[in-house]
This record gives structure tokens, sequence and C-alpha cells, in this order.
């Protein structure tokens, strides 16, 4: 997967993903037992193993399929009221329960990952404008 070491990422496999295949990746452990792993496990075992080789630390934190806001905005590193304020627009869809609204985690997953490519895009874009509009005639000096 794309990305600096830093970045903070979500793995979450979907029933499809979780199959495995003997010819698929595996680990071996110190004892040589092999254990077979869905290629998305692997491609977080290797984002863990590039981090630390990086020397940086790692956090690894089950979460459940479906988050009350709050901790959806914590998973995503978005603060809590801005994730509150795309919910409110329908951005994101949501139920109530007792007081506590809850998102599906992979609903919110893909939710982030538009919008970041849609900022990475922008950027981008920006950064590709030719900064003298062809009607422009250039800084004015008064």
């Amino acid at each position: 997967m794309p990305g600096s070491m830093s970045d903070a990422r979500i793995y979450l496999l979907d029933a499809d993903q979780r199959r495995i295949s003997p010819a698929g990746p595996f680990l071996v452990g110190p004892d040589g037992v092999r254990e077979d792993l869905p290629p998305l496990v692997h491609a977080a075992v290797q984002h863990v193993i590039e981090a630390m080789r990086a020397g940086m630390a790692v956090k690894i934190a089950p979460l459940r399929p479906e988050l009350p806001i709050d901790e959806a905005a914590d998973a995503i590193g978005l603060a809590r009221d801005d994730l509150r304020a795309y919910v409110a627009e329908g951005a994101i869809p949501f139920r109530s329960t007792a007081g506590i609204d809850w998102v599906d985690l992979a609903t919110l997953i893909a939710w982030d990952n538009e919008r970041r490519t849609a900022r990475a895009e922008g950027v981008r874009d920006l950064l590709d404008e030719d900064p003298w509009d062809a009607t422009d005639e250039g800084p004015r000096h008064t």
C-alpha cells in the first residue's frame, strides 16, 4: 500500500478478503509452524514491519465493525466535531440508539478514502496550475 510509514491505516477485511490460499502469503513462527494469511493481512504486517524498521512505534487496536461517532472520528484521525458535521449533512449514514450515533466502519473508511483522494487531487491540480493565467498580464507595479 502506498504512503509514508507515518500513515495511520485501518485494515478491514470483508468476507471475501478473509479467505486464505495455500499458494498465498504466509507467516512462519519461530517454532516452524506456517500460518496462511489473507493478502490484506500480509499488507498490514508489511506496514508494521516497515514502520518498526524505520524506528517508529506501532499501535494495533481491534475496532468493532460499527463505532460511535466519536470513536469513529478518532479511528480515522478526524476531529470529532468535523465528523459530526459530515454526518449531520448526510455525507455519512448513521443510526441512533439511546443517544448514541453509530457509523459503519467499512462505510466510514470508504468515505474517508474518497475524501482524502479528492483533497490530494485538488492539491495536485493547484500545483499543476500555471501561476500566470494567459489572460493575466502578470504582476502590476504601481
